[in-house]
């Protein structure tokens, strides 16, 4: 698909050769489109709150293989023009011509190509790819690219700020414009002068951080208004600057102030009135740190803190000491992650022009200041065979398209200022990468916290970056090297050695990656051979971002470099609804592993019922491995995920978006192993998460031990009660709720005794006839016999309270705004109609009217004062003793300082090597449709519209 011949245009300099390009995916004479099988659907998508019509297409036109949620998402988010009018777009050939068609006659008329039929070929083989979703271009291109707004493709930038108030206000108004567009951008702010130096008036600076709560403002009120995703911004700081400690600090003192907020009764919660108070919570946080600084914490040493304007030491602290306040922090609230100057900058292809001193906001795109990058990514699970080997031709001719297609996109491409776009225009960063690789590592039959995982991620990672080099070294033969090469040209031949040394130090441990890894070797060998001669088109090739949107739009099963979420995935059906069911890539994992079809069926099965493969019929548990998940039983330890960035990291110009999730019980101490070790295997960047760390304390006015009922005296051995039902009486008081949650509506009716007293339950959801409300049918029975025994309702409410799953969102009772499930809701609409205010106290459900009292230091316990305190709420026949009020568990206290280097030292650590579980109830709703987001990278996306709140 490779070669060049003679050729000349206007554009094209003296001698100049014009690519010539093969056909791979499609056929002479045969439009990709017409050997597609397309259909009619309607796409309606409703809105979270009352369960009405927000968007509405009839009739758009998919490839037949196109599941629900990737039409709906395309349909919804990238077709242009208004719906309901002749222009609005309605099918998925419209789209892909808009775009493509704009790719092909800029590179027709730059002189990319040797002739017109080369220009024909690259935009059949390009259209076919994308609609047999092989790959895919970054959201920015499908929003704007051949439409009359200008021609963005970028979604990652880096701006810059230097010591001025002029400069700082000049920051604020080019993020503005970012984030208007719907990107989002990262900066490093340790040229300003910290609040320990003067001012030239003799007054003292105000620091970094003052002004980052400015900028966090403005980030906060643009995605306030109307933007389709949260606004999405890096902060970094260097690890030198005298005010790291308190750069460190800044989200953990702000997210001990959310828990204080909601104890004391304010509205904190996603979209609460209160939340807005809250500072510094726009941005991601990490810390610059040093070679230097991090010797210094490995042999305990001294680290100094220096001036901005002159470079002295102004004050001395110990490098394990600042170490472990990041640590903490991030223990606190996952935030500050870390960031490696000189490994950054140890693999720059341009250092002659500047350093690189930050990163987008998910950290994978790392270049000069006043840059941007335009991304693409590859379904990895297209490229494997039947036979389970993967295609490595197929892979090499489309990335070599990929390339030359995004390069033509700089030269098309607007920008949001003018820096930006100098800068771009002249080093052209492209950033391919790829989605799918933790399904493509099951279905193979390869653990992904294994060597041979690892060993196939890099071969794949490798043949990728060395394929886009050579095709970079070969479109500078054709168009010319990149306007800042020729002084950069040593260091960048110098980065290709170093790609190519760490590709000959990959040992492969079967056939698939040996495959891989000799076309790998061969695509470096071409690329320094035709990169000595033409020098490069590209100062960056590769990154690996979060595919968040595009992952959903490709019907990826995993995103980026992730592994699989967890075995069961929810599918969305033509006619409506969604269905749970195995994940697919599981019984092609384990027809790969040798299992005869009826195992696999009733392994599936097994899967199906439990969600995990332990004790599965028939499953063996060296197996076991293959199936883990990044949540569920088996997951994947913290530095399973640091050792598959470590694989990967030496094949990409960029970096990788990904956090590594850690379980609650975690410690401050494994959170510095974690750093620590980044450093150690070369990682360029490194965020961490521990689960629920951004949960607040539960609202509580409990009672204090002094206060509760003593047990009664173990000498005294009390006599068996059994219970006794008491049943209703014909006629009883009842009342009727009817409710909304996430627009899943149904009614409640619960029956009391004449005498006060819940006994009796009973839900309507779902269509009569249907399961769903069997089901609910039968465990109103089991809950309204419960209670007529005696079980106490608070019994109920504490196990069913905070129970998570779908429908999950916002509901229509103003007493209770949020439901993490139908369950939820039911049972807290139960405590406030038939528990005292004592006990829902306890419980810490509370009407908003009680909430509101308290927000204004009122005793909401004062409206309650007439009513009986001994007021029974069940029926029952013996005594029954109320559980004490509950107490918040404590989190895991933070471990004493080690004896040693932070307890870290130059050997291999393995942190939290059992299998932990892990949930995603952090994870935030969606903004626009309020369906739980899943994780994606460092960033997060909605698999019900496709918004993310990253920058893919």
């Amino acid at each position: 698909m490779t070669e060049t011949v003679s050729g000349s245009t206007a554009r094209r300099g003296k001698g100049r050769k014009g690519l010539k390009i093969g056909r791979v995916f499609t056929t002479p004479g045969v439009h990709p489109y017409d050997a597609i099988t397309w259909e009619r659907r309607d796409v309606v998508m409703t809105n979270w709150r009352d369960g009405s019509i927000n968007f509405e297409q009839r009739g758009v036109e998919f490839p037949d293989f196109w599941s629900v949620n990737a039409a709906n998402i395309v349909t919804s988010k990238y077709f242009r023009g208004a719906v309901g009018t002749p222009q609005r777009e309605r099918s998925l050939r419209q789209l892909v011509d808009r775009v493509v068609n704009v790719y092909t006659e800029t590179g027709r008329a730059n002189g990319y190509f040797a002739t017109d039929e080369d220009a024909e070929i690259f935009d059949h083989e390009l259209k076919h790819a994308l609609v047999h979703q092989v790959f895919s271009f970054n959201s920015p291109v499908w929003f704007n690219v051949g439409t009359k707004s200008p021609q963005q493709v970028s979604a990652c930038f880096i701006l810059s700020v230097d010591d001025t108030m002029e400069s700082i206000l000049e920051w604020y108004k080019e993020e503005g414009t970012i984030f208007k567009g719907g990107s989002g951008a990262g900066l490093n702010l340790s040229r300003i002068r910290s609040s320990k130096e003067l001012l030239s008036s003799g007054g003292t600076a105000s620091g970094p951080v003052s002004f980052m709560r400015g900028a966090d403002a403005s980030a906060g009120t643009i995605k306030s208004g109307g933007a389709t995703r949260r606004a999405a911004k890096m902060v970094v700081l260097d690890v030198d600057h005298p005010d790291v400690a308190e750069f460190i600090e800044t989200k953990a003192r702000e997210e001990n102030k959310i828990r204080a907020l909601r104890d004391a009764g304010f509205d904190m919660d996603l979209g609460g009135k209160d939340i807005t108070s809250v500072q510094y919570q726009n941005a991601n946080n990490s810390v610059r740190v040093s070679e230097e600084f991090m010797r210094a914490v490995e042999s305990g040493g001294d680290f100094g803190l220096r001036a901005r304007l002159n470079g002295e030491v102004i004050e001395t602290v110990k490098a394990k000491d600042l170490f472990r306040l990041m640590a903490k922090a991030a223990w606190d609230c996952a935030d500050p992650g870390i960031q490696y100057d000189d490994t950054i900058n140890d693999w720059h292809t341009t250092p002659e022009t500047g350093r690189i001193t930050a990163s987008n906001p998910c950290s994978e795109y790392m270049s000069l200041d006043n840059s941007s990058c335009n991304l693409a990514s590859i379904n990895l699970l297209k490229f494997l065979r039947p036979d389970n080997t993967f295609d490595v031709e197929r892979f090499t001719r489309l990335t070599e398209l990929i390339i030359t297609a995004m390069d033509i996109s700089i030269t098309f491409a607007d920008f949001p200022t003018e820096k930006i776009g100098e800068t771009t225009r002249a080093y052209r960063q492209l950033g391919i990468g790829y989605a799918n690789l933790g399904a493509l590592l099951m279905a193979t039959g390869h653990a992904y916290d294994s060597e041979g995982g690892r060993g196939l991620a890099a071969a794949i990672t490798s043949l990728m970056t060395g394929v886009a080099y050579r095709r970079s070294a070969e479109l500078a033969g054709v168009v010319g090297p990149y306007e800042g090469y020729a002084r950069n040209a040593d260091a960048h031949k110098r980065v290709m050695r170093k790609h190519a040394a760490a590709n000959d130090e990959i040992r492969p441990l079967d056939a698939m990656d040996k495959s891989v890894h000799v076309a790998a070797t061969r695509q470096w060998a071409e690329c320094l051979k035709t990169g000595e001669k033409n020098g490069y088109r590209n100062a960056q090739a590769s990154l690996l971002a979060p595919t968040g949107t595009i992952g959903l739009m490709m019907d990826c099963d995993t995103t980026g470099i992730e592994p699989d979420l967890a075995l069961k995935k929810f599918k969305k059906l033509v006619g409506g609804g969604s269905m749970e069911i195995v994940n697919l890539t599981v019984p092609r994992a384990l027809r790969q592993l040798g299992y005869q079809e009826e195992r696999v069926e009733a392994i599936v099965e097994y899967i199906a019922e439990h969600g995990h493969v332990v004790n599965a019929p028939g499953l063996r548990p060296e197996h076991y491995d293959v199936f883990d998940c990044a949540m569920g039983e088996r997951a994947i330890s913290p530095m399973g995920h640091v050792r598959m960035m470590a694989a990967v990291q030496p094949f990409l110009s960029g970096a990788i978006s990904k956090t590594v999730n850690m379980p609650e019980q975690a410690t401050v101490e494994d959170i510095e192993k974690v750093y620590f070790e980044g450093w150690k295997l070369g990682l360029k960047a490194l965020a961490i998460y521990r689960d629920n760390c951004k949960v607040g304390q539960p609202l509580s006015v409990a009672k204090t031990r002094a206060e509760e009922k003593a047990e009664p005296s173990a000498a005294v051995a009390p006599a068996e009660v059994r219970p006794v039902r008491r049943r209703l009486p014909k006629q009883r008081p009842a009342t009727v709720t009817r409710f909304s949650v996430a627009g899943a509506e149904g009614y409640m009716t619960a029956s009391s005794y004449p005498d006060d007293g819940l006994g009796e339950v009973f839900l309507k959801l779902g269509k009569q006839g249907s399961t769903l409300a069997g089901v609910m049918d039968a465990f109103s029975m089991a809950i309204s016999i419960s209670l007529q025994y005696g079980v106490p309702l608070e019994t109920w409410v504490d196990k069913f309270t905070n129970m998570r799953f779908e429908p999950a969102g916002v509901t229509d009772d103003p007493d209770i705004r949020m439901a993490t499930s139908v369950m939820d809701y039911i049972f807290r609409r139960l405590a406030l109609d038939h528990l005292p205010f004592e006990h829902r106290a306890e419980l810490g459900i509370l009407t908003a009217q009680e909430r509101a009292m308290q927000a204004n230091g009122e005793d909401p316990a004062s409206l309650h004062a007439e009513e009986e305190v001994a007021r029974e709420t069940l029926a029952q026949t013996a005594e029954i003793t109320r559980p004490a009020a509950r107490q918040s568990e404590p989190a895991p206290a933070a471990p004493p300082a080690p004896t040693g280097a932070s307890g870290v030292n130059g050997t291999a650590v393995d942190v939290m090597e059992s299998h932990q579980g892990r949930t995603a109830e952090d994870a935030p709703l969606c903004m626009t449709c309020g369906t739980k987001m899943r994780p994606a990278g460092s960033c997060y996306v909605c698999e019900g519209c496709g918004s993310t709140s990253g920058c893919s």
